[in-house]
């Protein structure tokens, strides 16, 4: 990680050589912003684990980056998604003789050593089961857990750097609820638990498709194949039919979930989501999901219609009960009203339009230290329970500016979430 900023330093210094011999400028940046792209996917690949992690939730906010910043990095953030460096065939081996047994390949029919797909901690292999089935076999990649374990580690480690950046966070408690989340990443039988759950939750529905778990062990997890056009192929030169269907049924799967089986995926970028020839979304990789046994919180519904209905005193009060206000002497009821504005926006209109410009927009807005919008954030806190919810929210709008989609958001709310909209000023329960 360290070598990063020395290559790309290097490189720019040959640059400059080679514009002062009256070589092209435009050309010469776009090569150079080309290899360094390329050298954050090697090294990002290679160290798997947390650094790869960090890649891939760089792959969807890109979204976010104008778009002579962002270009050259896209295509190697995506394969990240993917396409990571694989390990060594017979390590793969020795990981199935120890999680399945010395007799593995008896339970396949066929078993394809390259494999179909690469993750921040195993690798996926697509093989056939005793019985027909076309399955994806996830490996984990020998020696992760401690990799990962180590990188959490010098994450604690960094919490008091980041506490200046933050201020009123408790930073720590923030890490070791990520630390938690991630350590059950680990441990794959808790993976096909979840996905056992979400898939019982949408057998037969007509929108989304979760294949079923067929074995797991530790660090080996064996479920059904499925075969569909990956989202990030979709966002590369999918039109914009497919685009808007494809967003309005991750908005589905994502506000759904919590109430049909109690959990939700938090692990949101387009190397886990396919586009299947029917229409369908099937989505993947449960081994960042987290409980919601009862739905998406109440006072998060509260937050969004104080803020959508323009209720500045209430949403303050609201917020600083549920521990969200830092510094309650730097934010005021407007300030806050005017903070959320643009986050409650999609809810304003029947149909809404997510594009990069929109979400560049207010990155750069919420990312200028010379803002309004900066300062009310230095106010403002985020506590630890909501992290989780937090980054699948944020995730998810960034792949839906991704896709360019739009459709009637709204519809879907108003299904799953309807406390969002209601009028608090008429509505009994919320004025309760």
């Amino acid at each position: 990680m360290a070598a990063l900023p020395l290559g790309i330093a290097g490189r720019a210094a040959a640059g400059l050589g080679r514009r002062m011999t009256g070589q092209d400028r435009a050309e010469i940046e776009a090569e150079l912003a080309a290899k360094a792209a390329e050298q954050v996917f090697a090294v990002l690949g290679e160290l798997k684990g947390g650094a790869m992690k960090v890649g891939q939730a760089m792959s969807v906010f890109e979204a976010a980056m104008p778009e002579q910043i962002a270009e050259p990095y896209r295509e190697a953030l995506t394969k990240l998604q993917k396409d990571a460096p694989p390990m060594p065939t017979a390590q793969v081996h020795r990981v199935l003789d120890q999680q399945l047994g010395t007799g593995w390949r008896e339970r396949f029919t066929s078993f394809d050593d390259s494999p179909a797909a690469a993750a921040s901690i195993g690798q996926v292999h697509r093989a056939v089961w005793a019985d027909g089935r076309e399955v994806a076999v996830k490996v984990q990649y020998p020696g992760a857990d401690a990799a990962l374990r180590s990188d959490l580690k010098q994450l604690r480690r960094l919490a008091p750097v980041f506490k200046p950046f933050a201020a009123g966070t408790d930073v720590k408690a923030l890490i070791d609820e990520l630390a938690a989340r991630t350590e059950e990443e680990l441990d794959y039988r808790i993976e096909a638990d979840r996905q056992r759950a979400f898939a019982a939750a949408y057998a037969d529905d007509p929108a989304v498709v979760i294949p079923r778990v067929v074995a797991s062990s530790p660090q080996v997890v064996v479920t059904e194949w499925l075969e569909g056009t990956p989202l990030s192929q979709v966002v590369a030169d999918g039109d914009q039919d497919t685009r808007n269907l494809a967003g309005l049924r991750l908005c589905e799967f994502l506000f759904s979930s919590p109430t049909r089986c109690g959990l939700m995926h938090a692990d949101p970028h387009p190397g886990n989501f396919l586009v299947l020839a029917d229409g369908r979304l099937g989505v993947l990789d449960f081994g960042a999901a987290f409980a919601l046994p009862d739905g998406i919180p109440t006072v998060l519904q509260d937050m969004v219609r104080l803020a959508l209905h323009d209720r500045p005193e209430r949403l303050v009060a609201l917020m600083d009960e549920a521990g969200f206000v830092g510094d309650a002497r730097r934010l005021t009821a407007e300030d806050a009203t005017d903070f959320l504005r643009p986050f409650v926006e999609p809810l304003r209109h029947d149909s809404f339009h997510f594009t990069r410009r929109w979400m560049q927009r207010i990155a750069g807005t919420y990312g200028d230290l010379r803002s309004k919008e900066f300062q009310t954030s230095r106010a403002l806190t985020m506590p630890a329970e909501y992290l989780m919810i937090h980054r699948v929210l944020s995730g998810s709008v960034a792949m839906l500016c991704q896709l360019d989609a739009e459709a009637p958001f709204l519809t879907v709310i108003d299904r799953w979430a309807p406390r969002m909209l209601l009028d608090p000023d008429t509505d009994p329960v919320a004025q309760g």
